[in-house]
């Protein structure tokens, strides 16, 4: 299997614009639109609120599922398993995700209380498909 670099998975979510996260709560598959993510080295972070759902739905299990169509024909599934910040590197990354996206300033901070999570994937696996087969399978 090829290996997809951080910067060539990056482009790839720029195509699709927006990325749908699945997880799941208990039994039930949850999906949710996505856009927060960054680099960080060959890492791509993402980001998700302390205080939702889908925080709790990925400490209780942090497999999940991306998609994103682009192209119009052609989609990204990206698999793997959440692995959250802690420490120094939670505050580095939930700045650079602040500074990515000015706008989630108005959700967390201070007076809010709201806190952003940030991620990275281990064992993970990128997928680009075709409507028609066959695709390809890279490791992340």
């Amino acid at each position: 299997m090829n290996k997809m670099t951080a910067q060539a998975l990056c482009d790839t979510i720029a195509k699709a614009k927006t990325l749908f996260m699945a997880t799941v709560d208990g039994d039930q598959p949850k999906n949710r639109p996505i856009s927060g993510h960054f680099i960080d080295g060959e890492r791509v972070i993402f980001g998700i609120g302390g205080f939702k759902e889908v925080y709790r739905q990925l400490a209780a299990n942090p497999k999940l599922e991306f998609v994103g169509l682009y192209d119009g024909v052609k989609w990204l599934r990206l698999t793997g398993r959440a692995v959250f910040d802690d420490g120094a590197e939670r505050e580095a990354h939930q700045e650079k995700m602040l500074e990515t996206l000015p706008f989630l300033r108005k959700i967390y901070n201070p007076e809010t209380g709201n806190k952003l999570m940030t991620f990275h994937l281990e064992d993970a696996t990128a997928e680009v498909v075709n409507f028609m087969p066959p695709g390809e399978k890279y490791a992340i």
